[in-house]
């Protein structure tokens, strides 16, 4: 029997997920909003203490990842290149403040935990896929992907090594894909890299860069939360609901920029995806993840569009939303806690070695392709 707990680090929330692989028994499906992980980051570890029981593995989050390495293992220059932000937004305590926090207090505690890697440390990404790229998908992203390869596979009655899907993430701040071949991530397009999220704006236009570099004196990673659906439909997200964002842009007598805003949400879900189709050019599914899948009315204008491009290059691949078990967290917890459960040498432990998540390394900055003094002053300030 092996007990497993995975922490997922969404921007809305800070999900905890745990099950017994003997019985299957979820014993922890706790959702924590991200503001008051914030202001307390110990309450994570707190709640899990609470339940009184002796936990195998627990899979911490590490921001964009960390080569696969027991927490009390980390040196302290890895959690911060993890979680790299200035001193300035330090200041300003945003939430990467409260995970990197919790970071080191796992670090310090006497419970076993792990902090997985990125899409960008993992070895079935060829390299010339990561150059000069650092979010090819945080260490959520990864989670997302075992808990889909598990999906597919049992659905199927298939080994993991026989899972093709691509699996979108549209979450509360980004959208963010991952192409899954023969049960390995080999492509990904995070959140601030691919198309128009809910609240981040996606890849940032190089000339746009430039402009912002010389007109913002502090540029903060608050920006990257900026220019999304919610920010051209004039919606504030901490006030309005994404059901009610999603309700309005559909209707017929919906105000011009909510339906821009949403329309541009659906079409870069389009784009993501065919960035994917690049490296799994015959998926056998396209899988949606996240908070707004669980948006019935989104899901069906998802699907309708997916499945009429798709057609459209005569590519039969099925559509749905991943299967969930926790009632409170989204997908991604569950997929840390099954990873958590092959460290321990669970009954998932195939699952991981399939992925070759051992075999994880590098750092944030390793695949940057720029002056020499450039990265180096990269890695220098923020580690």
């Amino acid at each position: 029997m092996v007990t497993a707990i995975g922490i997922d680090p969404g921007t809305k929330s800070m999900d905890v997920f745990g099950f017994d692989d003997e019985t299957e028994e979820v014993i922890m499906d706790l959702a924590i909003p991200r503001i008051e992980v914030t202001k307390n980051p110990a309450i994570v570890l707190d709640a899990i203490r609470e339940l009184g029981m002796e936990i195998d593995v627990i899979v911490g989050p590490s921001g964009y990842g960390l080569p696969m390495v027991k927490a009390s293992e980390a040196a302290d220059a890895e959690i911060n290149a993890a979680t790299f932000i200035t001193k300035a937004d330090i200041a300003r305590r945003l939430n990467i403040v409260g995970l990197r926090e919790l970071m080191f207090l796992m670090k310090k505690s006497n419970l076993n935990v792990w902090f997985p890697p990125g899409v960008i440390h993992l070895p079935t990404v060829p390299e010339y896929r990561k150059i000069n790229k650092i979010d090819l998908g945080t260490a959520d992203k990864v989670f997302t992907a075992v808990s889909g390869i598990k999906d597919q596979a049992e659905k199927y009655g298939i080994e993991y090594s026989g899972t093709s899907f691509i699996v979108l993430e549209i979450g509360f701040g980004y959208t963010a894909a991952m192409g899954i071949e023969n049960g390995k991530i080999v492509d990904g397009v995070g959140g601030t890299m691919g198309g128009v999220g809910y609240m981040g704006m996606g890849a940032v236009d190089g000339e746009l860069a430039y402009a912002l570099a010389n007109t913002v004196t502090d540029f903060s990673k608050m920006m990257l939360f900026d220019g999304g659906a919610a920010a051209i439909s004039q919606i504030n997200p901490q006030k309005t609901s994404i059901e009610e964002f999603v309700s309005r842009a559909r209707r017929q007598d919906s105000e011009q920029h909510v339906k821009l805003a949403y329309f541009a949400m659906l079409e870069s879900i389009i784009k993501d995806t065919y960035l994917m189709l690049s490296s799994v050019r015959k998926p056998k599914e396209i899988l949606l993840s996240g908070r707004f899948t669980r948006i019935e009315p989104f899901v069906q204008d998802v699907t309708a569009v997916l499945r009429d491009h798709l057609q459209g290059l005569g590519i039969q691949a099925g559509i749905r939303t991943l299967t969930r078990t926790g009632g409170e967290v989204k997908e991604a917890a569950e997929g840390a806690a099954l990873i958590a459960n092959g460290i321990a040498g669970g009954k998932y432990e195939n699952l991981i070695e399939t992925m070759e998540l051992r075999k994880s390394s590098g750092g944030v900055f390793s695949h940057v392709y720029m002056n020499k003094e450039v990265r180096g002053r990269m890695e220098e300030t923020f580690s």
